[in-house]
């Protein structure tokens, strides 16, 4: 069978890729076709467009890269026609997949969507153009059911697919994995500053503003992102602190407090065990736009899955000064480290068994060899 998937960034290329060697397992003569990274380049197929050109976010940095936006959209066009896919798989980035789902689905194309983009947050009406484009939606989170269920749409529940991927990580001790990267015996704080040039350009340079603060007392990491070359970060580094490429687990897991922007590592990090403060900033427009549309209380997903703040948001403005304050009541602070680590393991409970990927692509087996 012919599977064309989009993922739009870099959990998208993770979480394509494991649900791609699931589909291999299941279907001995699978092809694929793909917008995505690295991770799915390494299973096979043709990829079209890498991650790094596709993700932009927030209303002025789309306005601004139209034209590759666009070029997108016509490249994606002619070769889901030309390669007549048996499955068009969507991986959350729903900006671009929703378009490309009508596209698929009114040229006749069988349509599945992998991890149900956040509409809950907002945008709530696009559950209608799921309900309409998509023939199968596979939910990671318990309470995407019952949100769909308003819009009269059924959804597959399948658990968390950050539990499969992490599940068959190797995880360093410790002396391990100072040995690995030649670090120093100080306790380890991360800085995880996102996968995106403009979450990064914005965000790092704040976390960055933290380290004389502390005294010398730590060793501060950088989690490099994948595709991102190691030049593009000399502009914001200097040398108190190393920057370690894909490797993130083990940086956050040997850490003793972690800054995470907002996205899918703050899960990540709540997998993890080590305790963090979420951060996020915007283009003002898009700050605006945001205030303005989003109907949710919390912008990080440990606080949305948990209905509460178990780990302290900031946005926009004041940012480096609230990031030390609140690193340094992680560490100071027992009761809290030990709270926030206890709503971390309840998370973990109910995030799956680790076969969503297993799941996903028997499904969609089955529904396409009928």
């Amino acid at each position: 069978m012919k599977y064309f998937i989009i993922a739009g960034e870099a959990s998208g290329d993770l979480h394509a890729a494991n649900l791609m060697k699931q589909l291999k397992k299941v279907d001995s003569k699978a092809d694929f076709m793909f917008f995505g990274g690295d991770l799915m380049q390494k299973e096979g197929g043709k990829m079209l467009v890498h991650y790094r050109d596709t993700a932009y976010m927030g209303v002025t940095e789309v306005l601004a890269n139209w034209k590759k936006i666009k070029k997108n959209f016509e490249i994606c066009y002619k070769n889901l026609l030309e390669y007549s896919p048996d499955a068009v798989v969507f991986v959350d980035y729903p900006g671009f997949n929703l378009k490309v789902a009508k596209f698929a689905k009114t040229h006749g194309f069988k349509t599945f969507y992998y991890i149900s983009p956040k509409i809950w947050a907002w945008k709530k009406r696009r559950a209608y153009t799921i309900k309409k484009y998509i023939d199968k939606m596979f939910a990671i989170f318990p309470f995407e059911q019952d949100f769909y269920k308003q819009f009269g749409y059924q959804v597959e529940y399948v658990g968390n697919p950050l539990v499969d991927a992490m599940k068959g990580y190797e995880l360093l001790e410790k002396e391990a994995f100072i040995k690995k990267y030649n670090l120093s015996d100080k306790p380890k704080i991360a800085f995880v500053p996102g996968s995106r040039k403009n979450e990064i350009q914005k965000l790092l340079p704040e976390m960055m503003k933290i380290i004389p603060d502390f005294g010398g007392e730590y060793e501060f990491l950088v989690c490099g992102a994948p595709g991102m070359d190691r030049t593009f970060y000399d502009t914001f580094l200097n040398e108190n602190v190393k920057i370690i490429f894909g490797d993130t687990y083990n940086v956050v897991k040997n850490s003793v407090a972690a800054v995470v922007t907002s996205g899918t590592a703050t899960l990540e990090t709540a997998f993890l065990g080590t305790p963090q403060v979420v951060v996020y900033k915007l283009n003002t427009i898009s700050y605006i736009a945001a205030e303005l549309l989003v109907k949710i209380k919390y912008f990080s997903l440990v606080n949305i899955i948990s209905g509460k703040e178990v780990v302290k948001e900031l946005l926009q403005t004041k940012l480096s000064e609230d990031i030390k304050k609140e690193v340094m009541k992680i560490l100071g602070d027992n009761d809290y480290r030990d709270k926030m680590l206890t709503e971390y393991q309840k998370i973990k409970e109910i995030s799956g068994d680790g076969t969503a990927s297993e799941k996903t692509a028997g499904i969609i087996y089955n529904e396409i060899k009928r």
